[in-house]
């Protein structure tokens, strides 16, 4: 089995496969301060919770945006398997060639989910991940990532929004009626599901406007589920795209 681990600015996904069969996710809140003991407790819960032998675990990798977090979860790792995890990073074998400016810019996060996408998916194509930060990565049609678009994420609008503006309170994030509401709330969620949907629609026809050709869509991550049923263009949902991923990835580097 293998133990595949994506750590985001809001939670920590965790998920282990058995063969090419995802067995279970679970997440995480994504706490600094945690120290690989206390890591090592809550992953091996986790792991109980979910009736997996930790015995069972041939090895591990992750993807991680926040720094201060991957030392110590790889530490925990190697105090429950006996295993140093691979951490996605520079040197790593990933099938695909990274074309923008500086390629250590590259998020791990938007590689993984581009390895997995080149993998499952037509080119060219586009990842929208809508978490955190909502983020739009684009591989044309010579399996190259040659950039794309980041942009605050819906929760995180939303967030910043209702901390400005006084009147305003903080809302489920669900489809409105109809595009035009008729109060305070479902103006609200008019904004952030439909605003978002429309964003999503531009920036895909700028995209194959620069391309010069129409680009598979794929979105994962946080909102997306909500927010691709709302676009004018075909948008296919994977929620487990990174952790697919990251299990490619894995099996391209033992």
């Amino acid at each position: 089995m293998v133990l595949a681990i994506d750590v985001g600015n809001t939670n920590i996904v965790v998920g282990v496969y058995d063969g090419d069969s995802l067995c279970f996710i679970s997440r995480l809140a994504s706490d600094q301060n945690r120290t690989s003991d206390e890591t090592a407790v809550q992953l091996k819960a986790v792991l109980s919770i979910h009736n997996i032998d930790i015995g069972s675990i041939d090895g591990a990798i992750i993807s991680s945006v926040v720094p201060l977090i991957t030392e110590p979860l790889s530490g925990a790792i190697k105090i429950l398997t006996g295993r140093k995890p691979l951490v996605v990073g520079p040197g790593m074998k990933t099938g695909i060639n990274i074309g923008i400016d500086n390629p250590a810019q590259l998020g791990s996060d938007l590689l993984v989910d581009s390895v997995a996408a080149s993998a499952l998916y037509p080119k060219p194509l586009i990842v929208a991940d809508m978490g955190t930060a909502t983020t739009l990565t684009v591989v044309n049609d010579k399996n190259t990532i040659i950039g794309g678009a980041i942009l605050p994420g819906v929760r995180t609008s939303l967030n910043a929004l209702t901390a400005k503006a006084a009147q305003l309170q903080q809302i489920s994030i669900e489809p409105p009626k109809k595009a035009i509401g008729s109060n305070t709330i479902d103006c609200m969620k008019s904004g952030a599901v439909l605003g978002n949907a429309s964003m999503l629609d531009g920036m895909i026809d700028r995209f194959n406007e620069e391309l010069g050709m129409e680009c598979f869509v794929v979105a994962t991550g946080g909102l997306s589920e909500v927010i691709s049923q709302h676009t004018k263009h075909k948008i296919v949902y994977n929620p487990n795209l990174l952790l697919e991923g990251l299990y490619i990835l894995y099996k391209k580097n033992i």
